[in-house]
């Protein structure tokens, strides 16, 4: 972590561990602070939703692959980035939407976040809550990314109208690639055009 000072007021920057208060029970989070974050002007954020490898109570486990891309070169990532953490293995990620709505809301509070530029993206379980949230919220987004990810046609038909760009594996085989497969050609014939890079 590292500050910055912007009008006298020192503003962390990096992965900084959060928490926030849900019910009876303190969840933990991250939201990553771009060194280019200016809080002056409207700033690009992006959701990711972690996969069951990374699920737990930990707060940290779910930065492992978004992170590490961070990590490695971070002059390309100028956005804000949020990790909410879904907790229970078992769960999908519509089961937890009410958290990560939670956390967006604090963020939101706390950061110069654009509106108009947030953006949802996830692996595994988190590509197919990337659909799943993506489908409860179709105006949230600017534009969504699932990676590996599934969903079924009712998902696809209210998501049709964003942009989207699919990714998956060809020999994955804990989440065929069937599951993209079918949620593009959903997308298709609700009349949307998604991007599908295998």
């Amino acid at each position: 972590v590292s500050c910055a000072s912007v009008a006298g007021k020192d503003i962390p920057r990096g992965f900084l561990a959060k928490s926030i208060k849900l019910g009876d029970k303190d969840v933990k989070y991250v939201v990553y602070v771009p060194p280019t974050y200016d809080p002056s002007k409207p700033n690009p954020t992006i959701i990711f939703l972690n996969g069951m490898g990374e699920c737990g109570t930990d707060g940290f486990r779910q930065v492992f692959h978004l992170g590490g891309a961070i990590m490695l070169n971070a002059e390309k990532w100028p956005f804000i980035v949020i990790f909410p953490q879904k907790q229970e293995a078992q769960h999908q990620w519509e089961d937890e939407e009410p958290m990560a709505m939670a956390i967006l809301n604090k963020t939101l509070s706390e950061y110069n976040i654009d509106n108009a530029r947030l953006y949802l993206t996830g692996l595994s379980q988190g590509g197919h809550g990337t659909w799943a949230i993506a489908a409860m919220h179709p105006d949230l987004f600017a534009a969504i990314a699932p990676i590996c990810g599934y969903g079924d046609k009712a998902m696809a038909e209210k998501v049709a109208k964003l942009p989207i760009w699919v990714f998956h594996g060809d020999v994955d085989t804990t989440v065929p690639p069937i599951g993209s497969e079918e949620m593009v050609n959903w997308i298709k014939e609700a009349g949307g055009s998604p991007k599908f890079t295998v």
